[in-house]
């Protein structure tokens, strides 16, 4: 009980910086978020309409998913210096996955059926995609947006260890100083940040699904 008045004691008497650094970790995630949809939405089109990229482009994916998140980093930092860009990019690249394949999966559950009316009333390949194709397939898009945005948040509070800010400043702090109130001052709200994307996120989901029923 002692532990829970001082945190709740200490998070008050920071709220100013601990608001300033969940803007930080929302700004970085939506920078990483905003980029892997201009990138991977067009690689998961390109994947469901030529299969044989597919594996190429579903690997290489994969293969970013499944490096350390410091290992990521440490390689990033070589290139692109301390900082957020560094960041940015980093969660770019962890977010690609699930946008990728569940647009590639969102484009290839389209009803066979639907896409033969569309070819019958003379549409073009491009027609069936931007008006047939892509908007059944966005109920699909927005799941694998909201595991990208889960992972984001998570990822995003080892920032510090690059130059970057955010929520992870507090817990890493908290950690040289072997303070579990520090700690729990920046990962509560970044669990907080994490359950909030996944719950408006999967509002939106719902109803897109409920629309193309």
């Amino acid at each position: 009980m002692n532990f829970v008045i001082e945190l709740g004691q200490y998070m008050i008497e920071h709220s100013g910086e601990l608001f300033s650094l969940t803007i930080e970790h929302i700004i970085m995630v939506t920078y990483g978020i905003v980029l892997a949809l201009i990138i991977g939405i067009p690689l998961g089109i390109v994947a469901a309409k030529y299969e044989k990229l597919k594996p190429i482009i579903i690997s290489l994916t994969s293969i970013l998913q499944l490096i350390p998140s410091i290992a990521m980093l440490a390689i990033l930092m070589l290139y692109f210096g301390l900082g957020l860009k560094t960041m940015v990019i980093g969660l770019f690249l962890y977010s690609l996955l699930p946008i990728v394949r569940n647009t590639y999966v969102g484009i290839k559950e389209v009803d066979e059926s639907i896409i033969e009316a569309g070819k019958g009333s003379g549409m073009t390949p491009l027609q069936l995609l931007t008006i047939l194709q892509f908007p059944l397939s966005i109920p699909f898009i927005m799941a694998g947006l909201r595991v990208a945005c889960v992972i984001a948040v998570a990822v995003a509070c080892i920032g510090p260890y690059v130059g970057a800010g955010g929520l992870g400043k507090e817990i890493i702090s908290g950690i040289s100083l072997q303070s579990d109130v520090k700690i729990y001052a920046g990962a509560i709200p970044a669990t907080v940040l994490a359950i909030l994307a996944d719950s408006i996120l999967g509002k939106y989901e719902k109803k897109e699904k409920q629309r193309i029923a």
